[in-house]
């Protein structure tokens, strides 16, 4: 079975809720951070950096929420069927990682960043329910997750943003969301 490593309150989350959305069955190994179990010998032998999340199914082992997140699309989701749309999916779920949320969630960065990037995301979902159309998939998660806990973490006024709101509404009612991120709240 898929062991998923995470830490309370840390990026596992956004695994777990893809996870609970393939519907593919995994234990949680918690992590102590607080006592250091991820800097332990165990956990270092999978992620020699000590970050979560990370995953072990069978022989394979991954760290990193994005490369986690692609691992399982294509392994368990059967979301692309070619190389362009696999390049769209690891676009979102870079632009996820390394730019929205250093721009959401970096101080010094979100007065700058917050309107060029909630802006033609408020555009994309002014036209459709998801990212990439009218079908929910893994960028969702990588983006979802990151705009979902900007009222968990940060408080920020988003009235200017009606249909990145309402993106938020729709994902945050996923039962696969309730099941991860959801019970952060």
């Amino acid at each position: 079975m898929l062991k998923l490593y995470g830490g309370a309150r840390s990026r596992a989350s956004i695994v777990q809720w893809y996870l609970e959305e393939l519907a593919v069955p995994y234990e949680f190994v918690l992590l102590d951070m607080q006592a250091g179990e991820h800097r332990q010998a165990d956990f270092l032998a999978i992620n020699p950096m000590g970050k979560v999340p990370a995953i072990v199914d069978g022989d394979f082992q991954l760290w990193e929420s994005g490369a986690i997140l692609l691992y399982l699309a294509e392994k368990y989701g059967g979301e692309f069927s070619s190389l362009a749309e696999r390049a769209t999916a690891a676009q979102w779920v870079l632009f996820a990682n390394a730019t929205l949320g250093p721009g959401i969630f970096i101080e010094a960065n979100r007065d700058r960043e917050m309107p060029r990037l909630l802006t033609p995301l408020n555009e994309i979902f002014s036209r459709q329910p998801f990212l990439l159309g009218d079908s929910f998939s893994v960028t969702d998660v990588a983006v979802g997750s990151m705009l979902c806990y900007i009222p968990i973490m940060l408080k920020l006024d988003l009235s200017n943003y009606p249909d990145v709101l309402n993106y938020m509404k729709r994902l945050s009612e996923r039962p696969a969301f309730q099941k991860s991120i959801g019970n952060r709240s």
